[in-house]
């Protein structure tokens, strides 16, 4: 019960970010025994329950907080539940039927249940002590029985004008009517009826005089009302795990937790057909809260909102997985499957400039530095907590990772990771000017799986695989060695992607080769002196590779050099392919003259560098070292913005370089 004991510790020490509307994707934290639903269409009554307008609510602003119970906030199948306040048109409008309204399937046989249901609890909460005068209104004009009828004097929703019912589908193609924009109508390909205006869901507003609130779904007033009056119904009391007191019990948990129409729970307890735990439990009351592990409606109701806003605010979602860090104090912190261009934030790289080595190195430094200031604002004491969810079946969720540290120990393994996993990267992409940014650090999760494995990765692969990379990151344990060989295989297949694709590949692949790896200590930069075998090996494939290009480029061809077609031989057979490549040079030589000079001497001197003969005429297949290689001399060829101005050689030889 750790998980929601947290999660309840969380909302509790967030109360000032209740109902507070984010960015456009972004649950809000909900009060309790509230819920999110998207309206379509606002009326505006006043105080004495009369008609006064009514609009269509553009997608951008449908987001309304609303009132729900247990079961509502739940609701499925072919008769669901009502919501207290705001719902579509089949429960809040008595005159639904009379306009051709068609009710949800369970209700045919009583189709005038769903509105009498919503006026009943509507007017239970309202005979309460409890009651709210903006609610008696909505009462007042729903007993009328005229909403629809208003709502087509206003213009809202539309009849045929034959038959005088509600029209079922917009056949124009152009001067469509809001309405229409917003619930489409028809019939799918299926033959499945899809949502028309009848479906609309409907929210209120009520102007009082001297009252700037008429927005029933931000008025806080109104959610503690109905949170005093459902609180009030609730009868069954007993020992609540999370908080170990006596409480009003739940009987049902809610659900939404990952997206909007997400029907998948971690609890479920409504099992008394099956028999998944007969033999274990007696009482056949349905009370199974006094025999099994109960939870309080109240602690369920916060715990529950407060994963659904954090996962929306700060999680990482890829289809029914949801990756969440949080710290139950309130306070930011990064996410651990970010790279450090998204801990970084957009705003503090518009004013870098790309493509600087020297920038890679300041956001390297930046990032160091925004994870000092996260230990500083979080301090020792802190929790932090880190929890993956996942589902096999459309209705249940599990909980597949989780983790709880304490703030300073999960700033320090993720500062760990960006350390020993750190590599130079081309890929990060300024939205602002259009440009790639080079930056240090370690790649994302999703970026090794598609590095892994393509990037048209299959989803539950992907899935697996950033799973796997989770323990990696908050326990430091090693990297799975099968990713960083299947990296090493794809960025070694060079002549199978496109160029960008195999940057991006190379430079993960390096990365976590280097992390495997890092007792070995490898540098970022050319070691000169390193004599290793499959390193040396690295460094001559990129110095005839730069040669050869640079002659391309010289005669202003466009083709891929040897080097990049053999790259996949060269790493299984590199002796014998390196006398193909080797002896494929001399006309690249000749073209290029004496400009070639230093990539020659330089191959001669790798060549010097093989300590025993036997490692070079070996044709033994290379390790993922000679990526490093590859890449670092790659790097150190890179024209330097700086020390290279009054050189008489230029450096330029890859089409990276140009």
């Amino acid at each position: 019960m750790s998980w929601i004991q947290k999660l309840y510790e969380t909302y509790e020490n967030c109360q000032s970010m209740i109902g507070k509307v984010g960015e456009e994707n972004e649950v809000p934290l909900l009060p309790i025994c509230h819920t999110i639903q998207n309206a379509q269409i606002n009326i505006v009554i006043n105080l004495s329950g009369e008609f006064v307008r009514a609009a269509v609510v553009p997608r951008s602003e449908a987001k309304t907080i609303i009132p729900a119970t247990e079961e509502s906030a739940g609701r499925s199948g072919k008769k669901p539940a009502c919501y207290p306040l705001c719902d579509k048109l089949q429960y809040i409008a008595g005159d639904f039927l009379e306009f051709g309204g068609e009710v949800t399937v369970g209700f045919t046989d009583d189709p005038h249940e769903p509105h009498n249901a919503y006026v009943k609890q509507l007017s239970d909460w309202c005979d309460s002590s409890y009651k709210h005068p903006k609610v008696l209104a909505i009462l007042d004009y729903v007993k009328k029985g005229t909403v629809v009828a208003d709502l087509v004097k206003e213009g809202i929703l539309h009849l045929r004008p034959s038959t005088r019912l509600l029209m079922n589908q917009w056949s124009e193609n152009d001067n469509i009517l809001e309405i229409f924009k917003l619930l489409p109508g028809g019939v799918d390909n299926k033959g499945k009826k899809k949502p028309w205006q009848a479906d609309a869901f409907v929210r209120w507003s009520v102007e009082v005089p001297g009252d700037p609130q008429s927005s029933i779904w931000t008025d806080p007033t109104i959610w503690e009302s109905w949170v005093n009056y459902y609180g009030s119904v609730k009868s069954v009391k007993g020992l609540c795990y999370v908080t170990g007191e006596q409480r009003f019990m739940a009987s049902q948990h809610p659900k939404k937790i990952r997206y909007s129409d997400d029907g998948a729970k971690i609890i479920s307890s409504n099992d008394w057909s099956g028999f998944t735990f007969r033999g274990r439990f007696t009482d056949t009351k349905k009370h199974n809260t006094y025999q099994t592990c109960g939870v309080g409606f109240e602690v369920t109701q916060k715990s529950h909102s407060a994963l659904r806003w954090l996962i929306s605010r700060q999680g990482y979602r890829s289809g029914d997985q949801a990756i969440v860090a949080w710290a139950t104090s309130g306070m930011s912190i990064p996410n651990p499957l970010d790279d450090p261009l998204s801990i970084l934030g957009e705003k503090n790289l518009k004013n870098d400039d790309c493509g600087s080595i020297f920038t890679a190195q300041n956001l390297a430094i930046k990032l160091k530095k925004k994870i000092a200031g996260y230990k500083s604002d979080l301090g020792d004491a802190s929790g932090v907590v880190v929890m993956g969810l996942d589902s096999a079946t459309p209705g249940r969720i599990a909980i597949t990772f989780y983790r709880e540290l304490t703030g300073s120990e999960f700033l320090s393994r993720l500062e760990k990771w960006h350390d020993t996993c750190a590599w130079i990267h081309d890929y990060g992409y300024n939205p602002e000017t259009k440009g790639h940014i080079r930056f240090v650090g370690a790649p994302a999760p999703k970026d090794i799986a598609e590095a892994a494995y393509g990037s048209k990765v299959d989803n539950k692969l992907k899935k697996t695989t950033v799973e796997r990379l989770l323990p990696c990151i908050i326990d430091g344990q090693q990297i799975p060695r099968d990713i960083v060989d299947s990296a090493i295989r794809r960025a070694s297949n060079r002549a199978g992607m496109e160029e960008w694709e195999w940057n991006k590949t190379l430079s993960i692949a390096c990365a976590i080769f280097r992390k495997l790896n890092e007792k070995e200590g490898y540098d970022m930069a050319l070691d000169e002196n390193r004599k290793t075998r499959d390193y040396l090996y690295g460094r001559l494939l990129a110095l005839a590779d730069s040669l050869e290009q640079w002659a391309l480029n010289e005669a202003k061809e466009d083709r891929q050099t040897n080097a990049a077609r053999l790259m996949q031989r060269f790493a299984d057979h590199p002796y014998s392919t390196w006398k193909i490549i080797e002896l494929s040079l001399a006309p690249y030589k000749a073209r290029l003259k004496a400009k070639s000079q230093k990539r020659q001497v330089l191959i001669d001197k790798v060549h010097a560098m093989f300590e025993h003969p036997d490692d070079y005429i070996s044709d033994k297949k290379l390790s993922g070292e000679f990526l490093l290689g590859y890449h670092c001399q790659r790097e150190s060829l890179r024209p330097k913005e700086v020390e290279t101005t009054n050189e008489s050689e230029p450096e330029m030889v890859t089409k990276i370089d140009e």
